[in-house]
């Protein structure tokens, strides 16, 4: 019996991190153990609806809502969530603000009942170890990345080799079971930090993360073992097993009001899904850089004027920052709109992107390769175009396009760091996108034989969460070592 188990979920305040945890709370708690997350307030609100329902459903779900210190940290009222920022300078006001929950946290935990017995962390809060100490329980890393990422990031940052090349020398990742090439440049931030002062400031930052996670009692992972068995068995060796590959998160919603909200409370975009209702199947690009990418004015008319210039249907999601007066303002002057209208639909604001991969209609996902984007592809059977542009994406590139042969880059050849946001450049231009979109809707044999594994992927996503499935299976051994744990803490 698993009644008396409580586990702590703690997410990082960002889209990218909280949604994949809360669909992670939702699949725990659905084997009868007590999951409480903790959450602002302001992000409880903003997951409500998703995950009210599911308290109403009877799952043993609960919200611990602890104040966050916004304003103490110069950051805005209001201001709960990354991409609340209105700057990416302020992402260590963030993170500072965020450690500041330690000590309400501690204050509440023996009221907590049953008494919590694991942490359940994202990564980035390496202050929730401390707790996991005091209380004398289990902490367990979630990262939200691929064990393809994790063992790429362990072996760089055991060997060093990056640091023997220029920014634009290829070389081989260390210690992969495939060769794959990267240059020093589209590393992530641990590696390749940007230049200005606040990317400095970071690195202590980030070397303090990864020095703390090396310290866990295992990994979760949102994978499946079927995506990725070389990369899983690898990578378990150097966790001495504690690795336990439990997703795809996404597929776990089974109705289309719980994809339309997964991150948002706003209704479904009806607009976009009858106009999907009327293309032809696998006929339309779904493009979507994430809920953090900020493009710069230009890089977003290459993006723009690259899709135009395919002559297919495509969906935009337009995302600017502080930079969407300006893109607003060529997206008027220039007639973009008026052009593509009818064969082009622009979503602004919060985009339902499972509900729309999953759509018969959606032949290929033009994606900057974060992790959740990377799987929800995976899950929709579509094939990628490949567009990193921070932290771990160059590795998620590798993995679709070299690895699994579902992808076809764009070209970008460099990372772009949050913090850096001003140094922008534009590296990829309407040709490569339109080459890129082309090449993956191509009705030949490689275009074909492309959909063919996007298609034999997606069943074995699907297989993977169903009973018996390879990570139902690893959620009941996680729950179950937890079980046993406890047991032994308390003899």
């Amino acid at each position: 019996m698993t009644s008396n188990l409580h586990f702590l979920i703690i997410p990082l305040m960002c889209p990218g991190h909280l949604i994949p945890m809360v669909d992670m709370a939702k699949l725990i708690a659905q084997h009868s153990v007590t999951v409480t997350i903790v959450i602002t307030p302001r992000n409880a609100e903003r997951y409500a609806t998703v995950l009210h329902r599911a308290i109403a459903s009877g799952l043993p779900l609960k919200l611990l809502q602890l104040r966050f210190p916004a304003s103490d940290y110069g950051l805005p009222d209001g201001c709960e969530c990354v991409d609340d920022l209105p700057t990416f300078k302020l992402n260590k006001n963030f993170i500072d603000a965020c450690a500041t929950l330690q000590q309400p946290l501690e204050d509440m935990f023996n009221n907590l009942k049953p008494t919590p017995c694991c942490i359940i962390s994202d990564k980035n809060l390496s202050w929730t170890a401390d707790v996991a100490n005091k209380f004398r329980i289990p902490w367990v890393v979630f990262d939200g990345m691929s064990c393809f990422t994790q063992l790429a990031t362990h072996n760089l940052w055991v060997s060093k080799i990056h640091e023997k090349f220029g920014d634009l020398d290829p070389f081989v990742l260390p210690g992969l079971p495939d060769n794959i090439s990267m240059m020093k440049s589209q590393l992530p931030g641990l590696f390749n930090r940007g230049s200005s002062a606040k990317a400095k400031e970071l690195k202590s930052v980030r070397e303090r993360i990864r020095e703390v996670e090396l310290g866990a009692y295992g990994t979760l992972i949102n994978s499946f073992d079927e995506l990725e068995t070389k990369y899983v068995d690898e990578f378990k060796k150097i966790k001495e097993g504690r690795v336990w590959c439990i997703g795809p998160f996404s597929n776990s919603n089974k109705n289309d009001l719980d994809r339309a909200q997964r991150g948002s409370k706003d209704v479904i975009n009806q607009e976009c899904m009858k106009w999907l209702d009327l293309q032809h199947n696998r006929s339309v690009i779904y493009a979507c850089l994430g809920s953090l990418t900020r493009l710069t004015p230009l890089q977003f008319i290459e993006l723009a004027l690259g899709l135009e210039d395919s002559q297919l249907p495509f969906i935009l999601v337009v995302k600017g920052g502080s930079r969407t007066e300006e893109i607003e303002k060529w997206l008027g002057e220039n007639g973009f709109e008026s052009r593509v209208k009818g064969r082009g639909v622009l979503i602004r604001g919060w985009a339902p992107q499972v509900l729309i991969l999953s759509h018969r209609a959606v032949g290929a996902f033009l994606t900057h390769c974060g992790w959740n984007s990377t799987i929800e592809g995976v899950c929709a059977g579509v094939p990628m175009i490949t567009w990193p542009q921070f932290a771990e994406q160059f590795f998620n590139e590798r993995l679709v396009v070299q690895v699994l042969g579902i992808g076809v880059g764009v070209g970008a050849q460099r990372v772009f760091h949050l913090e850096d946001e001003d140094a922008g450049v534009m590296q990829v231009k309407r040709k490569n996108v339109c080459k890129a979109v082309k090449i993956v809707m191509d009705e030949g044999k490689e275009g074909e034989e492309r959909r063919e594994k996007a298609k034999y992927l997606k069943q074995m996503a699907e297989k993977a969460i169903e009973d018996e499935g390879s990570s139902q299976l690893n959620l009941n051994r996680f729950i179950e070592d937890i079980r046993l744990h406890t047991q032994l803490r308390v003899l």
